[in-house]
């Protein structure tokens, strides 16, 4: 067992965010792992660029109001102790909805991602639904 020093909090880059997102390494795995978690903080109206994973994510809404939205579908407003699965290689963004700051955690099983376009404001404020009855 190892108790591991806290990595710094890095802000998250421009060329795939729109807004302040900052990130804390959780666990990024040593071969033969892959595996990866962050902690990742968004501002309101902070979210990613459209990208795809190429082994899949995970996220779990810790705190604050999410939006997701896979390419060609409809955002989903998700909260705290939401999980959301996006599969291998589908195009997706997530971030914070634009009244609400929103930390989730991400699971992901390798650095492979393409990343894309930004998400312009039309697509941000489209229609959504919630998880929420």
């Amino acid at each position: 067992m190892e108790l591991l020093k806290k990595q710094p909090t890095v802000k998250l880059p421009a060329e795939w965010f729109t807004g302040d997102a900052w990130a804390d390494v959780i666990h990024r795995g040593e071969e033969p792992s892959r595996a990866r978690a962050n902690t990742v903080r968004f501002a309101p109206g902070a979210r990613t660029a459209w990208h795809a994973h190429g082994l899949g994510q995970t996220l779990y809404v810790v705190e604050g109001i999410a939006l997701v939205q896979s390419r060609g579908g409809q955002i989903i407003e998700a909260h705290p102790g939401d999980v959301i699965w996006t599969p291998q290689g589908e195009e997706h963004w997530h971030g914070a909805a634009p009244d609400h700051f929103m930390t989730h955690i991400a699971l992901w099983e390798t650095d492979e991602v393409d990343w894309l376009e930004h998400v312009s404001e039309a697509e941000y404020h489209g229609p959504r639904s919630s998880t929420r009855r």
